[in-house]
């Protein structure tokens, strides 16, 4: 029996001087009773002058806190500490050596200490490379789809562009879902946010059903076999789709007709449907068309969505080099235009509107319209057509709007006190799809009249036909102006989606019946017609009629013919400064 435990004890002693751990046993002081072979070698680069004899000792210089930790360890056994890491420095080390020792502390009786002791070097070393994987990862995912995010096109795009030609070409398919804000703000943006991300499942789908490597269930297209397929989110309502290894343009078309068609449809979210339609830029990669980066390509794909944005949405517009210059003439515009919000270089001119009286008088008194003019220091007048469009696309047409509606009622009331019964009845200004998106713009027009002392039956507020047919937001917005009092005008009638038929529908007191129409109605039986039978609907409805772009006689007297009520355009008076507006009308009426 003693043998036996001789033998025992042997054994044991071989396993603790052979183990590939280090292991120390000390006094609860730290005085060493027992250190194995790798427990001295792990220790011996920190050791002083007093050498391995007490561990605490040996482990001030980089865990002082292991004798802390003991000391206040007042059970009679257990896990003083676990797995303690120890980073070691330059002074403890030496290139090859351990970088970083792993420290357990065991009680194991009132009177003994186990210390285990390992290299863990290569452990932390792997834990941080995971813990940088990570990060990278989440710094090239989009949060709320999952989705690859704008870095991570870059990267790709960037490997794309680098590779040797190999016969095949990519595209990049950029992707902005129209009136997504109007949706964002009628839904509130959880919604929005959950319109987003079904959004991104059925691109995700539909790339996936065209067969171009998505893997199931997969936030990302496979990338294997040289591939470079990629769904990803870059913004708010931006989406892009990177092809690679094609070899015509047709493909990449046919791929963004695919997608229009299918955002076309309405989505569930919450329950209800959502019709969002998107606009898509197509970038052809065969040659990168001089583009040297990935930002160059992303850039060039944007310019060509805002291209297809201008042309209606709802469509795909495939990048040429034409477009980049045409947009760096947009941004120069969108900055001066910036420029001339903050200097005051804008102003406000007026356009009388006639009334055309039955007995064949002209009421020069009846109204007039506001229109904006820029005055640049530089170019000079610059004509609304070169700024309108830009300023609705970078979302300064809300400020300039608010800009002529505070002017028009200011000059109206002057004009009121100068003239009295002379002065305009009636002042119109136009309304953009900006203004209305404001929540809080039916509180501000009426601040406006407050601050002005402009009566509200006074004001007129001009909607195209395709923004008043537009959806139920705009409908409510529309119907709260007119609970103030203002009256609303449908300008341009004839030109989009509205027909006589859903006239009653829209809540206007004025139909502007469209140039389009008016110059034509000395000559051409049809727009007689059409004028006839606008004015009939719309006086059934108990609305009014404006003829505009009356530019002569003939046509004045052909629209008066078909009982217009009003007229107005360059045959009557071109737009005048308010100076001379006043002279105009004193010149009329007196």
């Amino acid at each position: 029996m003693q043998v036996e435990n001789i033998d025992a004890y042997e054994a044991l002693v071989q396993f603790l001087y052979r183990a590939p751990i280090g292991l120390v046993q000390t006094d609860l002081a730290g005085a060493v009773d027992m250190l194995n072979p790798m427990a001295s070698s792990l220790l011996m680069p920190l050791a002083t002058d007093a050498g391995l004899d007490n561990l605490f000792a040996v482990l001030d210089a980089v865990a002082p806190q292991v004798k802390g930790l003991a000391d206040s360890f007042g059970e009679p056994s257990g896990v003083v500490c676990e797995a303690l890491r120890v980073p070691l420095d330059q002074a403890h080390t030496a290139p090859g050596a351990p970088q970083v020792l792993s420290i357990s502390l065991m009680k194991l009786d009132p009177q003994r200490l186990m210390a285990v002791i390992t290299d863990a070097t290569l452990e932390m070393q792997r834990e941080q490379e995971t813990l940088r994987r990570r990060l990278r990862s989440a710094a090239r995912t989009d949060a709320l789809t999952r989705l690859p995010n704008r870095a991570a096109v870059r990267e790709q795009l960037e490997t794309v562009l680098k590779r040797p030609e190999n016969g095949t070409a990519f595209a990049l398919l950029f992707l902005n879902f129209d009136r997504f804000r109007q949706i964002n703000d009628t839904l509130g943006q959880a919604l929005g946010d959950q319109l987003l991300v079904t959004l991104a499942d059925e691109l995700l789908a539909a790339m996936a059903e065209r067969g171009w490597g998505m893997l199931p269930g997969a936030r990302r297209i496979d990338a294997a076999a040289g591939s470079s397929h990629l769904v990803a989110r870059v913004g708010g309502d931006e989406f892009v789709v990177l092809l690679d290894g094609l070899r015509h343009l047709d493909e990449a078309e046919r791929a963004a007709l695919r997608l229009v068609d299918l955002l076309s449809r309405p989505h569930m979210v919450a329950g209800r449907e959502v019709a969002c339609r998107a606009s898509v830029g197509v970038f052809w990669g065969a040659g990168a068309d001089g583009a040297a980066d990935a930002d160059a390509v992303m850039r060039d794909a944007s310019i060509a969505m805002v291209e297809a944005k201008r042309g209606g949405g709802a469509r795909h517009v495939v990048f040429e080099a034409a477009m980049r210059e045409r947009a760096a003439r947009r941004a120069d515009i969108e900055a001066q235009l910036r420029t001339a919000l903050a200097e005051d270089q804008l102003f406000v001119v007026y356009q009388p509107v006639v009334g055309l009286n039955p007995d064949g008088s002209t009421d020069h008194a009846a109204g007039v319209e506001a229109l904006v003019r820029w005055q640049h220091p530089v170019r000079g007048l610059v004509p609304p057509f070169d700024f309108i469009g830009v300023a609705e696309e970078c979302g300064l047409i809300d400020q300039i709007g608010d800009f002529v509606l505070l002017r028009a009622c200011t000059d109206f009331m002057r004009w009121q006190a100068e003239l009295g019964a002379n002065a305009p009845r009636l002042i119109a200004v136009n309304l953009s799809r900006a203004q209305l998106a404001q929540p809080d713009w039916t509180a501000k027009v009426s601040a406006i009249l407050a601050q002005t002392g402009m009566a509200a039956s006074s004001l007129q507020l001009e909607v195209t036909e395709s923004l008043a047919a537009q959806d139920e937001q705009t409908q409510l917005r529309l119907h709260e102006l007119k609970a103030l009092g203002i009256k609303l005008a449908l300008d341009d009638f004839g030109t989009g989606y509205s027909s006589l038929s859903s006239l009653h529908l829209l809540p206007v007191d004025t139909v502007k019946i469209d140039r389009s129409f008016v110059c034509k109605a000395d000559t051409s039986h049809h727009h007689q017609v059409l004028i006839e039978a606008t004015v009939k609907v719309a006086s059934s409805l108990g609305m009014n009629t404006v003829a505009e772009g009356i530019e002569t006689e003939a046509q004045a007297l052909a629209v008066r013919a078909q009982h217009c009520a009003k007229g107005q355009g360059y045959f009557y008076s071109r737009p005048l400064p308010t100076d001379a507006l006043v002279a105009w009308l004193q010149e009329r009426t007196a």
